[in-house]
């Protein structure tokens, strides 16, 4: 993806200017939230010996009817100074806007669930601005303070699952380009979040009580629906069971997704849950568990990280969700339609919901990912 046509700004540092005194081979740039995560990496990073540049996006945020700047990141030069390292915003608004916040709308106005993440790190962070870094500060490596391991063991950079599997954040990194693994630092993999937080209080950083976020940054922690348009979110629709009998109104398709059993408003007198979105007719099915089930699962715009892995009938590893153990499953087909791949795995035991929208991850038997593409079928 071409930088240069995107409007990327660099804005002046707030504190001291970038003045590196290592050679190339030490300097690292790190993607800085201001949380305790992304301090901590920072922060080891400059213990080892690494000349650190603290970076946050500036992105627009949606809140309560309201648009702030500065989006999920306020903090972090605050916390680059007690450190002492350098750092600086930039301006990621139109890319952001276009890249992910847009496609987000589209997704929920065609039924899908989307998952911004992903698609921020593979275009967004990982892509335009690591190039944006490198031609604006000449710097090749950069950081971030996920929970994943990236190893060299095998001579070749992989991609894996953190120590801390049950904060492991691999599953949201797959969509980096391969050939920038050997440049990607994530220094708490091996760390467990305890352990993070344990040493956040111990080096007395100011955000090592901040409370971690689990919405999306564009919806200023609250509710996705705030990025949505009104007519999108709130426009009324039928409620069927799986046969299409009319069972309840719904309050607009946006407000759902697959799986979903709370918060539906109709009561079977027996668990349902959402198993289809029709956006063309503007209608959801519930069904049981059952039937909102599926073991083939197909995923386009894959992207590969270990193509020898990548085999019809290899068995691998896969998750539908971010959390969770990834669960056996089989390679049944590989393609490439108009230059892009798509994947379909069988899974041992059905999936619950999958999603399309959503993402399906493989991983081989040693943790590292294999591949990641956008869920668009069940075949079941």
């Amino acid at each position: 993806m071409t930088v240069g046509k995107w409007n990327i700004k660099l804005l002046p540092p707030i504190f001291s200017p970038w003045a590196p005194k290592r050679p190339h081979s030490k300097q690292i740039a790190v993607l800085m939230s201001g949380g305790v995560d992304s301090s901590v990496a920072a922060l080891l990073l400059k213990q080892a010996g690494w000349d650190v540049l603290g970076i946050t996006m500036k992105i627009h945020v949606s809140s309560n009817g309201h648009r702030s700047d500065y989006g999920c990141g306020a903090n972090a030069a605050f916390v680059c100074r007690e450190i002492d390292v350098p750092h600086y915003f930039i301006d990621v608004t139109e890319p952001f806007e276009k890249l992910i916040i847009e496609p987000f709308r589209q997704s929920y106005a065609k039924g899908q669930t989307p998952n911004p993440c992903t698609q921020c790190n593979a275009l967004l962070k990982f892509s335009l601005v690591w190039d944006f870094l490198q031609h604006s500060f000449a710097i090749a490596y950069l950081a971030t303070g996920h929970y994943a391991i990236v190893s060299k063991a095998t001579g070749q950079a992989r991609l894996g699952r953190a120590k801390d599997k049950t904060k492991d954040q691999s599953y949201f990194l797959y969509g980096i380009g391969c050939e920038k693994l050997n440049r990607l630092v994530l220094p708490l993999g091996d760390y467990t979040k305890q352990q993070v937080l344990s040493l956040a209080s111990r080096l007395s950083l100011s955000v090592a009580d901040k409370p971690a976020s689990m919405e999306l940054c564009f919806a200023g922690g609250g509710d996705y629906r705030v990025a949505l348009p009104d007519e999108q979110a709130n426009q009324c629709g039928h409620i069927t069971d799986m046969q299409g009998n009319k069972l309840g109104t719904h309050k607009g398709i946006a407000n759902y997704t697959l799986g979903q059993r709370q918060g539906i408003g109709f009561a079977g007198g027996k668990p349902l849950y959402v198993g289809k979105i029709d956006a063309k007719t503007n209608t959801i099915a519930l069904g049981s568990r059952e039937q909102v089930s599926s073991c083939t699962i197909n995923a386009k715009q894959v992207n590969v990280l270990i193509s020898e892995h990548l085999l019809s009938n290899k068995r691998l590893f896969g998750k539908i969700r971010s959390y969770g153990q990834p669960s056996p499953c089989r390679v049944i087909d590989v393609g490439r339609v108009l230059g892009e791949i798509d994947m379909t795995v069988e899974f041992d035991e059905p999936q619950f919901a999958p999603c399309p929208g959503q993402k399906l991850v493989l991983y081989n038997t040693d943790d590292n990912i294999v591949a990641g593409g956008t869920i668009v079928s069940c075949l079941d």
